[in-house]
């Protein structure tokens, strides 16, 4: 475990934990470790002072190569993560469902899906009858800044447990400032938990930055957003910002879901739809697709520290920002795109100006900064073809036509499939009662889904629930994100390089790739920290994000 000396035992010493959560397994080891020096692992020093402000930084889709290619590179904030600060070279989430409310989810609150209920971006209700978000509410009313037109109601009433953010409200008493920032409402959400002080995100189909009433607006996002709209960005162009000798892949890559409007490489004008005459959807896409939008949430979260004053009292505050735009880029492009590696170099830039602005008001040595992702991605498959791997795509239409028709003759109701939501394969109400019992109709529908190309294995939900001792690391992985009631009743993995298409039978894929397996790719994040309580170092312990947040871990590597 790694942060608790700075997050939690730093923080809360001397006061017991209000939460209590099953301690997660340790993520899979991905890379043998070399000797370590002794001096990084020397005890911790007695009475650790609180950093004045936490600031986690969640890089969406944030790939642990990525770091490892692109680091030398970078002159900004992410250098000085790596130069200054502990990099955690082996960390990587220990379950199968990497994507992003479940890696916010873990890395806020130090428990794993299994525990903390999270499970998916979204999931089959069995209750409704519907598919839900994770952090849709009925009894919530979400809010637009600016006039905003929004709709609908989120909130963390599904996230099982606390955060770390509201245990450390309730140990200081309420005394803490809590501001999360992000484009995506599982993200920002996730982050802070089920109270904050300023929670937002950004609507990308109304170009809206929103709250909920479960949180509450804040007066100075109204102002910043009212004289700073996103519509200032349009007709703005993304041209690549490195030399072309050192973008290490094609500017063009096999597969890519290039986001309406856009032409296969850099550089790309944010002009919408067909060079609209002013901010429509398709450039509300794109500006999210873009370095601009780092850029705005940096600046966000700039103007949260000073109008709230966060790190400027007796207590310990918090900051968490979501940086999406990596994630909408990988999606489109890859992870061996001119995009993926401009966007990184960007936001080097834009933490530069961060961490510059936290020692202005904050003063350098005062705060603690925290850098990870919630999950990695896939190659493209087109991308993996063309270098000669097998590769390609599953698509989860052909495994539902192929259940469907092998549960025709056996006189089960139609349709016998609910939903499948990624992995996850939902059976109508009674059908995967009545399938438990039957044999035949058991081995037919397993003997319809291997046969879908792409399939690696599928496991039933009583195989995998409970999260039992197995030497299978794949089903180990599977009970991790098992959550009784939210999960699916059948799971299917698919082969590497074999991402899961969602797309409806008949519809082209709009998306490059896709993320949300037990495989290295998907698992593996960096973890950078820096500031108050960090001893720099590069350290090669196995560890996972889950351990940001985990009580009881204060006399470990990386802390002082």
């Amino acid at each position: 475990m790694l942060l608790g000396g700075v997050f939690l035992a730093a923080l809360l010493a001397g006061s017991g934990s209000a939460q209590a959560q099953s301690k997660p397994k340790r993520a899979p080891a991905v890379k043998k470790a070399p000797p370590m020096p002794a001096s990084p692992w020397a005890p911790v020093h007695k009475g650790p002072t609180p950093p004045k402000l936490v600031v986690l930084l969640v890089v969406d889709q944030f790939r642990a190569d990525y770091v490892e290619k692109f680091h030398t590179q970078w002159s900004g904030g992410l250098k000085q993560m790596v130069d200054e600060g502990a990099w955690f070279r082996n960390a990587a989430y220990p379950y199968a469902a990497t994507e992003t409310c479940v890696g916010h989810s873990t890395i806020s609150t130090g428990a794993l899906p299994a525990t903390h209920g999270m499970v998916a971006n979204e999931w089959w209700d069995r209750g409704q009858g519907a598919q839900v978000t994770c952090t849709a509410d009925a009894n919530a009313k979400d809010i637009g800044y600016a006039g905003g037109k929004v709709s609908g109601g989120d909130s963390a009433w599904r996230m099982e447990v606390p955060s770390f953010a509201e245990e450390l409200r309730f140990q200081r008493g309420g005394g803490a400032r809590v501001a999360t920032f992000s484009l995506k409402a599982r993200a920002a959400i996730a982050l802070a938990g089920h109270k904050a002080d300023a929670v937002t995100w950004f609507d990308g189909g109304s170009g809206a930055w929103e709250t909920s009433n479960r949180y509450g607006s804040v007066g100075f996002i109204e102002e910043y957003v009212k004289a700073h709209p996103v519509s200032e960005d349009f007709g703005k162009i993304w041209v690549p910002l490195l030399p072309p000798s050192v973008y290490l892949y094609s500017g063009q890559t096999p597969g890519a879901g290039v986001p309406e409007g856009w032409s296969a490489s850099l550089p790309h004008a944010l002009k919408g739809k067909n060079g609209a005459a002013g901010p429509d959807k398709a450039f509300y896409r794109e500006w999210q697709t873009s370095p601009y939008a780092d850029a705005y949430l940096d600046k966000l979260a700039e103007r949260a520290v000073d109008a709230m004053g966060l790190g400027q009292h007796g207590g310990t505050d918090f900051l968490g920002v979501s940086f999406s735009t990596l994630d909408y880029a990988g999606h489109a492009f890859g992870p061996r795109s001119h995009e993926v590696q401009d966007v990184l170099a960007r936001l080097d830039r834009t933490l530069a100006a961060m961490f510059d602005h936290l020692d202005r008001r904050i003063g350098h040595g005062n705060y603690v900064v925290v850098v990870t992702g919630d999950h990695g991605v896939a190659p493209l498959p087109e991308d993996m073809q063309k270098l000669g791997s097998e590769a390609g795509w599953l698509k989860l239409a052909d495994i539902q036509q192929g259940i469907e028709k092998a549960l025709e003759p056996l006189n089960y109701p139609k349709p016998a499939v609910a939903a499948i939501t990624g992995s996850d394969i939902y059976f109508a109400p009674g059908v995967w009662e009545r399938l438990k019992g039957d044999a035949a109709g058991m081995h037919a529908v397993m003997e319809a889904i291997e046969k879908v190309p792409g399939v690696a294995s599928v496991h039933a939900a009583e195989e995998i629930k409970g999260r039992t001792a197995t030497g299978d690391a794949v089903v180990s992985a599977l009970g991790e994100s098992y959550f009784e009631g939210r999960s699916g009743d059948l799971f299917v993995v698919p082969k590497a390089y074999w991402p899961m298409d969602f797309s409806p039978a008949g519809t082209a894929r709009p998306y490059g790739t896709t993320h949300g397996t037990p495989y290295a790719y998907d698992q593996r994040v960096p973890i950078l920290m820096m500031g108050a309580g960090i001893r720099a170092g590069v350290y090669w312990t196995e560890a996972t994000p889950a351990d940001l947040a985990t009580p009881g871990a204060g006399h470990r590597a990386g802390t002082r």
